[in-house]
């Protein structure tokens, strides 16, 4: 049997593939041409942010599983797959503790505005601690928007670290232990002096941070977030940031084209490159997460974390 591996995975899931006969075959590029191309003979495949799109899944002969590396499976086209009869799971949990770190970081480096700090430092600029306003986060007010292992890492290290009032909206999540759940996402908005995403991309959340959402936060707002680009609405938060709604932005997921346009111009805003679960200790456990769930597959059993197709939502 053979696994199609989109894009590189550490090298201990590609090692638990061959110890279990499975062969693993690396894809030279992600694009869907190639992907299509490659899948042939293939009884699996693993992919990561690239996803997989419809044509390599119809073009296939012998796929029976895809394993998303990772949470986020929004990037494969799960319609394709239920009419090809293919299992879609993903890796949830695995990266976690990574992403969550990378949020509380984004945190701090967004209230005292460090990367910008740090420019004005090396290109020798003057009174840039005179033209700016830096927060303390100390005490106030933080909204965490979905409560799986990773929104729920943070909002534990902020209560933790600083003494933060972590609120929690999360209309899926059953326990969120002691911290408070709001009703609605409006409601924690305008109570919230740090707003970070952590839920999934669906059709009810997709744009969720938009102009209405703005309408309702308190002035000087941090936000953060390293769950899909989508859910927030740039252009609006361009102009949140313009009128002081959102005081500084840190976004480890974003638009491609979001860096050179105006969110890109501001000294507000930090942009990474999808940072979240690029540690080599969340590499190594999502890898192997994904190898077990190829192998829970192919040997005929539905691994517990198989995506329910929904023709409704299904992306």
């Amino acid at each position: 049997m053979k696994c199609l591996i989109v894009q590189p995975i550490h090298k201990d899931g590609l090692d638990l593939l061959q110890q279990a006969g499975v062969e693993p075959v690396l894809c030279p590029s992600p694009d869907a041409a190639t992907v299509s191309t490659m899948i042939m003979g293939c009884d699996a495949a693993i992919t990561r942010d690239a996803g997989l799109s419809a044509a390599p899944i119809l073009a296939s002969d012998r796929l029976k599983v895809v394993v998303v590396h990772g949470a986020g499976h929004d990037a494969v086209d799960k319609r394709a797959a239920h009419q090809k009869g293919v299992l879609v799971c993903n890796t949830p949990g695995a990266n976690a503790q990574s992403v969550s770190e990378l949020a509380l970081g984004l945190t701090l480096a967004a209230a005292r505005l460090v990367p910008a700090a740090d420019r004005a430092v090396r290109c020798g600029e003057r009174g840039f601690r005179e033209a700016h306003t830096f927060h303390e986060l100390s005490g106030k007010t933080a909204l965490v928007v979905g409560w799986g292992a990773t929104g729920a890492g943070l909002g534990r290290m902020l209560h933790a670290a600083l003494g933060m009032r972590v609120l929690i909206f999360s209309p899926r999540s059953s326990d969120t232990g002691s911290f408070q759940r709001v009703s609605t996402l409006a409601e924690g908005l305008a109570q919230a002096d740090v707003v970070s995403l952590h839920t999934p991309m669906r059709d009810e959340t997709r744009g969720m941070i938009g102009s209405r959402a703005f309408a309702v936060m308190k002035p000087g707002t941090i936000l953060v977030n390293t769950a899909r680009a989508g859910l927030i609405e740039e252009p609006a938060l361009a102009e949140a940031l313009a009128g002081g709604i959102v005081a500084a932005a840190a976004l480890d997921v974003h638009s491609p084209e979001a860096p050179n346009g105006p969110l890109g111009a501001s000294e507000r805003v930090i942009f990474t490159p999808h940072l979240g679960g690029t540690t080599p200790e969340a590499l190594q456990r999502v890898a192997v997460g994904a190898a077990r769930n190829v192998l829970l597959a192919l040997s005929g059993e539905r691994p517990a974390t198989t995506i329910e197709f929904l023709p409704e939502v299904a992306a």
